[in-house]
């Protein structure tokens, strides 16, 4: 793993006066760069060859730059790196970074300064890891099995990583489980090799709010032990199997996927945010005390919320998810916290401009 000393030696060559905001021109980009061009910054994106021209077409959200690669994977190279490094680039990670550049090559091979931890992407890719942030937080989580031989009620099935929802399947016994593994890595929606996550089921109503921690403010909240926390949107996720209804009884199969493909904006009972901000506090203090510096930036619970058993976690996305992406302007949220639109791309850049008049910019990037 690249120490973080690495990284802000790198940051300490850089010209503050010129900071760009980076990153690839997927997941929540437009938002990213919108936010910065708001905030005064320069901004770059990296993009296939083929995307480029559909990017372009977004006259207050197109990046002022726009590199392309012909894989991802380039990202990597050191003369890329190097680049980045030349031009000031501040990369912001996004679920699509994390899933096309590899979370574990981002640890151990990309030198570039990133916006937060990029330890979170350590403790976010492996569930086992993520189950015992969650543990030292003390919310409640879902039953985890260790073995398909344990089930014995209704399961959900999941890959390790930003996968969006692809592969993820249920299942009520170990007999199902065994067959519809069989069946998926049969037709190559899993890898054979791929490694899966089995929890319990827990029915109830889905709600996936986003939240940004600032290590610049002082804590607002009496479960912080650090950092200023605010609560900046809330969505719930349109997954494929959302429309199963549609395809009966002819091709139900087809609906047989927790493929995630857009979002919904959702402004929650206002009592339920007493319960959310305390689960936040308390994830993001553990954060602190399980990989310091903690969570940085923006990061998601991902939560369902049931009228005898209350909210459950049962993830944790500790960096900007594509949820963020119905407040462009601002949702119903933020206008609490801000007199202008804030979407959670501009906050981003906000808590840059804020470091850089405070003098502490290190203290963001990892």
């Amino acid at each position: 793993m690249i120490p973080r000393e690495s990284i802000l030696e790198a940051l300490s060559r850089y010209d503050e006066s010129d900071i760009r905001i980076a990153t690839i021109c997927s997941h929540s980009s437009l938002q990213i760069f919108h936010g910065a061009r708001l905030e005064g910054f320069g901004t770059i994106g990296i993009s296939l060859r083929r995307n480029k021209p559909y990017y372009e077409s977004f006259p207050k959200a197109s990046p002022e730059i726009i590199l392309e690669v012909e894989s991802y994977q380039d990202i990597l190279k050191r003369d890329f790196q190097e680049r980045l490094i030349s031009e000031n680039a501040l990369i912001i990670p996004h679920g699509s970074f994390v899933e096309y550049v590899g979370g574990k090559n981002i640890l151990e091979y990309f030198r570039v300064p990133m916006f937060g931890n990029r330890l979170t992407l350590y403790w976010e890719g492996d569930r086992s890891r993520q189950r015992r942030w969650l543990e030292e937080a003390g919310v409640k989580t879902p039953r985890q099995y260790r073995h398909p031989s344990e089930i014995d009620r209704l399961v959900i099935v999941k890959l390790h990583g930003a996968k969006g929802g692809a592969g993820y399947f249920k299942a009520s016994s170990p007999k199902e489980f065994n067959e519809k593994l069989k069946e998926l890595r049969s037709k190559g929606l899993i890898d054979p090799e791929a490694e899966v996550a089995i929890e319990e089921f827990i029915p109830g109503v889905r709600y996936y709010p986003h939240l940004f921690i600032s290590p610049l403010g002082d804590p607002n909240l009496p479960e912080l032990s650090y950092g200023r926390m605010e609560l900046l949107g809330i969505d719930r996720r349109l997954e494929v199997i959302d429309e199963i209804y549609r395809g009966l009884p002819e091709i139900i199969e087809d609906y047989l996927d927790y493929t995630v493909t857009g979002n919904i904006p959702v402004v929650i009972r206002e009592k339920f945010i007493v319960d959310i901000l305390g689960i936040a506090a308390r994830v993001a203090s553990a954060s602190r005390r399980l990989f310091n510096p903690g969570l940085i930036g923006p990061f998601c619970l991902e939560m369902v919320y049931h009228p005898k058993k209350g909210f459950t976690v049962f993830e944790v996305s500790a960096r900007i998810v594509a949820g963020t992406n119905l407040y462009p302007m601002g949702s119903p949220y933020s206008t609490y916290y801000y007199d202008e639109p804030m979407s959670m791309g501009r906050r981003i850049a906000r808590e840059v401009k804020n470091a850089l008049k405070l003098g502490r910019l290190k203290d963001l990037i990892y």
